[in-house]
């Protein structure tokens, strides 16, 4: 379903071709980036094993492999805030995906914010680094979304 192994590829097939063949990394998973499709903003970060691509390519859905859980995940499955997927993307040598998605429900973070990036790291400083909160307002209560019993 995913396509040809890496090794069965050529480097200019594998940059210029049409056959996708995802490159999946020792534990057997490819990174993942998901962007807001209307305003570009990054939102998340994770991670993909051939079961979450398969599954994110059939249902226009996102799905996600935890590394922490060490299992498959939808992306909303306990929060209700879902990710419709509108454009995948795979980079230049097929080992990093970027999904164009449609964020359901108010936020994509578990920490109950619209994006995973709301911390930034002040550049031009020597000694010790401070991070600085940039739009970093809850959008939601994780503890009602993510502790129902």
């Amino acid at each position: 379903m995913t396509g040809l192994a890496m090794s069965d590829k050529s480097q200019t097939e594998i940059e210029e071709g049409l056959a996708f063949a995802p490159k999946y990394d020792a534990d057997g998973l490819i990174t993942a980036v998901a962007t807001d499709v209307k305003s570009g903003d990054v939102l998340m970060v994770a991670h993909m094993n051939a079961e979450a691509l398969r599954k994110t390519i059939e249902s226009g859905e996102a799905w996600y492999y935890s590394r922490s859980r060490k299992r498959l995940w939808k992306k909303g499955e306990t929060s209700g805030h879902i990710q419709r997927v509108a454009e995948l993307r795979v980079d230049c040598d097929q080992d990093a995906l970027w999904l164009k998605v449609e964020q359901l429900g108010p936020g994509a973070c578990h920490t109950g914010r619209r994006a995973c990036f709301y911390r930034a790291v002040p550049l031009g400083k020597a000694g010790s680094v401070t991070l600085e909160f940039r739009d970093g307002g809850k959008t939601f209560d994780p503890g009602k979304v993510y502790d129902k019993k």
